[in-house]
C-alpha cells in the first residue's frame, strides 16, 4: 500500500494509475489525512432498465392516510421537544 500526499498525486497521476492496474493499493491524502483511494473501474455487472418493476408494485388505498397513533407518539416523543 502506498499512501502519497495530493502535489505527488498530480505529479505522478500516470505512474500511480501503472500501480494499481498492477494490484497495488493506492490512498491520496490532503495535510498527512487519507482522503481517496485509487482503484480499477468495473463496468456494472447489468443495465439498469425502467420499468422493470412495472405492476408488481403496489400500495394500499389508505398508505397516504395519516395514522393518528404514529403522529401522537412521535409529538409525544423526547426525540422532537417543543
Amino acid at each position: 500500500m502506498e499512501i502519497v500526499n495530493m502535489h505527488k498525486a498530480k505529479t505522478n497521476l500516470s505512474e500511480l494509475v501503472q500501480k494499481v492496474l498492477a494490484g497495488e493499493r493506492v490512498i491520496i491524502s490532503k495535510n498527512n489525512v487519507p482522503v481517496v483511494e485509487l482503484f480499477i473501474y468495473k463496468e456494472p455487472l447489468f443495465r439498469r432498465e425502467p420499468g422493470v418493476l412495472k405492476g408488481q408494485i403496489w400500495s394500499s388505498e389508505d398508505c397516504w392516510e395519516e395514522d393518528n397513533d404514529l403522529n401522537q407518539s412521535v409529538e409525544n416523543s423526547e426525540i422532537f421537544p417543543e
